[in-house]
């Protein structure tokens, strides 16, 4: 069973607009509500996949209700903590020339010591059923970086592989757990390595330099410029998939899902590169974040390319 660990939930409500400009009334052509939160969109594109997983992480409000019930939807189980708040309603802005899209995200989770503790416990239960572990995301106010830590090291502990992707300090916190897959995009890379990442030949050194100190694989998502993955045996470029983009929101949680369905059935990295090459892609073509359809999935799937990078 996958297991995946969201700390600061979401939704993600995606309007599509001729313009953007202030102090002015904008009507939108489209809109879509998708989830959100890392791990939690890879549960949801888990269940449109036709796998199943359990959903862990804080919820709150009226918006915490209606993800959990989307989750469930899919056929997700969900075991989440109720704190106080709300779970956040992000606004995702998408320009219908398709010059580009902004999302607007706020902090709304309220959550209490006897929350996390709360958290702890219900992962430690369901750990015992894991075959692998998508942890990231966020942190909600007033939880430290540390919680990170404890779930990745508790379940590699057990020797559960571990996919984990978060940014800033809480990257470089849960990194010391050293979980077995972390997958950041290039500014995640270039805020971690405190440099400007160039060329692939720069992304590609920076992610050696993380799997030479913690030990982890390291898959950078790159946008238009596809995927690098850097592997314990061979690293792989992976060009992007030719499809018409309508939004690139929870695109990079694809590749999450596309691993832990790999690593929790024990196959090989790079089934699970091609997976969540394909997943992106399917996601891309549709508005809502992270939202994919199974059959332009499978339709993908035979066109991803793995390209030895060196």
């Amino acid at each position: 069973m996958i297991v995946t660990v969201t700390p600061n939930t979401c939704l993600d409500r995606t309007l599509v607009v001729p313009e953007f400009t202030i102090n002015k009334t904008i009507r939108a052509g489209n809109w879509a509500i998708g989830m959100g939160g890392k791990a939690a969109d890879a549960s949801w594109i888990l269940g449109e996949y036709g796998l199943p997983s359990i959903a862990l992480g804080f919820k709150a409000g009226i918006t915490g209700l209606q993800m959990e019930q989307m989750l469930q939807s899919r056929g997700v189980q969900t075991d989440f903590t109720e704190v106080d708040g709300e779970t956040r309603l992000n606004t995702v802005i998408v320009m219908e020339d398709g010059s580009g899209q902004s999302t607007f995200s706020v902090s709304s989770l309220i959550v209490r010591p006897t929350h996390i503790h709360d958290l702890e416990t219900r992962y430690e239960s369901v750990l015992e059923q894991a075959d692998c572990v998508v942890i990231g995301g966020t942190l909600p106010a007033g939880v430290s970086d540390e919680l990170f830590f404890k779930l990745i090291a508790r379940a590699r502990k057990r020797q559960i592989p571990v996919i984990f992707d978060a940014s800033g300090s809480a990257l470089r916190k849960g990194l010391e757990a050293k979980p077995t897959l972390v997958k950041p995009n290039r500014d995640e890379l270039e805020e971690f390595t405190g440099r400007r990442l160039n060329s692939l030949t720069d992304i590609h050194l920076a992610g050696k330099e993380i799997q030479a100190v913690y030990g982890c694989s390291v898959v950078v998502t790159l946008g238009g410029d596809g995927t690098l993955a850097v592997l314990p045996e061979r690293d792989w470029l992976i060009p992007v998939l030719p499809v018409d983009v309508v939004s690139t929101a929870g695109a990079g949680d694809g590749m999450l899902a596309g691993m832990a369905a790999a690593l929790s059935s024990g196959r090989p990295m790079e089934e699970g590169l091609r997976l969540g090459s394909a997943i992106a892609g399917a996601v891309c073509m549709q508005l809502a974040t992270a939202d994919c359809r199974k059959a332009d999935i499978e339709a993908l799937s035979s066109k991803v390319q793995l390209v030895p990078f060196a």
